[in-house]
This record gives C-alpha cells, structure tokens and sequence, in this order.
C-alpha cells in the first residue's frame, strides 16, 4: 500500500489485498490479518493497481456515497474503470439539464479556454526545466474559438521533444517514462473525476472529448491544463535516476495533488483548484457564459528558443 504524504490517495499495488469498511476506517488485509486502515475521512482516492485486489460491497457503496472515487488501474497504470455515485450534489439535477442542454457555441468557447490554459502551462512546464518556452505564449495567442487550427496538437508536437528529447515518443501502452507518467494522469483523473461529481456534474458528458471506450471525458477535458505538472514531477524524477516507477516515485506523484498554486484566493492545493475549476464549469452550464477558474501561472523566466537544458 501506497499513499500521498498526508493519505488523501490510497494505491493498492501489492497482491492477495482485501478491503473492507471497519467503522470510519477502510481496512486492508493479506492472508486473512489485517495490515492497516486508513480513516475514510482522509481519502480523497483509492486506486487499485493489483489485479488480485478485491473489495466489499459494503466498502464500495460507502465511498461512493462519499464522493471518494475507486479507481481500476489496467496495463501500466491507466485508469480502465471507475466508481463515481449516483446522486450527491443538491444541485446534480439542475447543472446536469443545463450540462446536457449546453450550447456547441458555449462548448467551443471552453474548449479554447481549456486549450489555452494547456498551451501556457506547457510553457510553465519547459521554463521550469530550463527548456526553450517562448513560442508557447505565442500559440496561446493563436487559439480561436473552438481550436480549429488544432493548436493543441501543434504545441503537443513542440512540448514532448523540448521536454523528453527528440527520441521520446508518447505511448500509454509503454512502460519507464510512460509508465511514470500514465501514473500521474491516473492520480490527476481521479480527483478531476471527483470535483466533477462534487460539483453536480456528469463526467460521461464531455466539452470535447469523444470516445465510445471513455467512461469520462469530462474528467479528460478538465484534466488537461494540469499534465504539465504531472510532467515536471517526471522530469525531476529523470533527473535523480529514477528510469522505472517504484514505490518513491509513486509517493512523489501522488503528492502533485497538494501542491500550492496561485489563486485569486491566495495560495491553495492542486486537488482545490480542481474543485473550484468544476464548480466554474458548472456555473458555466447554467449562465451560458464561460468562466472557468485556473489558477495563475507563476513567473519563470523562459530560455530563448535553441538553448540548451539539463541533460539527464
């Protein structure tokens, strides 16, 4: 069992694990002896990355009641199903109709938002590591309405060779870098996962993102502008040796949740900002104007294009 410095994720990696409610405590057991419990006030996420682990309906229903999201991890990582509850939010109803009756003009609009926060935090992300960022707020620049020209995907095919080097590709399906980094977007698509159904919404409707095999692309479009920090966790691990995922480098990227950001509210936690992005979505549906909420990129000074980076 894994988890983040303050418990708010719970991974279950090993196998034979049985998890079980026990009062206020979500307990673990192997071999019939129970090895730990965790307060069920202190989860935020649990994810089962063992495919022998297996749990009680009682358990199960309980954290869904909670709004703690059960994550099934399938290969290397990637999330391949997810327990989200019924009902919650006072408001579910209301911001669902208003989710379902949005307009693809209003779609369109927060999808450039979406887009544009992304492209930017790529930038963030490059400058952070000492990568040439400055065309990043340019293609910000050059995102309209809807993203037409697919700026995404251009700055996409800039972003991965500045900040893993020309030979990387991105491939979920494999393993040292992707493996590390599948598992950060595992832990970030649980919590946006979580905000969105705290918020009243329906992770299976999404602003962009469209698949018959995605139970939650709502959670993948919220999640987006968010990856870059997911990524500078990587690189940091890169740069300390780290070549495949253990039990470290999880610790490090489940704590990416509890990372301060700047907000107009003042300093506040990665997995809060979350929470206040999908609660803008929401007013979004209902006021038909998009305001989504991101938190404010801090100031690094960019390396001009062509400049070099740490080498690891």
């Amino acid at each position: 069992m894994t988890g983040s410095p303050l418990g708010r994720i719970v991974e279950i990696a090993e196998d034979g694990r049985h998890l079980s409610k026990l009062r206020g405590f979500m307990t673990i057991v192997a071999k019939g002896e129970e090895i730990g419990r965790v307060p069920l006030d202190d989860l935020s996420a649990v994810m089962a990355t063992s495919p022998t682990t297996t749990a009680s309906c009682t358990l199960l229903a309980e954290l869904a009641v909670r709004g703690i999201p059960f994550v099934l991890c399938g290969r290397n990582y990637a999330p391949a199903g997810l327990l989200w509850p019924v009902a919650g939010h006072h408001a579910q109803q209301r911001r669902m109709e208003a989710q379902v009756l949005a307009s693809r003009i209003l779609m369109k609009r927060l999808w450039t938002q979406v887009v544009v926060a992304k492209v930017l935090r790529q930038g963030w992300a490059l400058a952070r590591t000492g990568r040439p960022a400055d065309a990043f707020s340019q293609l910000a620049r050059q995102v309209r309405s809807g993203d037409p020209d697919n700026i995404e995907a251009q700055a996409a095919r800039r972003y991965w060779p500045l900040l893993l080097g020309g030979d990387f590709r991105r491939d979920p399906d494999d393993d040292g870098v992707n493996g590390m980094l599948n598992y950060g977007y595992a832990v970030l698509r649980s919590a946006t996962a979580r905000a969105i159904v705290a918020a009243g919404l329906h992770p299976g409707m999404g602003i962009f993102h469209r698949h018959p095999q995605d139970a939650m692309p709502l959670a993948d479009d919220l999640m987006e502008p968010f990856r870059p920090i997911v990524d500078v966790a990587v690189v940091g691990l890169l740069q300390n040796g780290k070549s495949q995922l253990d039990t470290a480098g999880k610790r490090v990227l489940a704590a990416v949740l509890l990372q301060d950001e700047t907000t107009a509210a003042g300093r506040t936690p990665l997995s809060t900002c979350m929470i206040r992005l999908a609660a803008s979505l929401a007013q979004s549906f209902l006021t038909g104007e998009p305001v989504l909420e991101f938190p404010h990129l801090p100031r690094v000074r960019p390396k001009p294009e062509g400049g070099g980076g740490p080498v690891f």
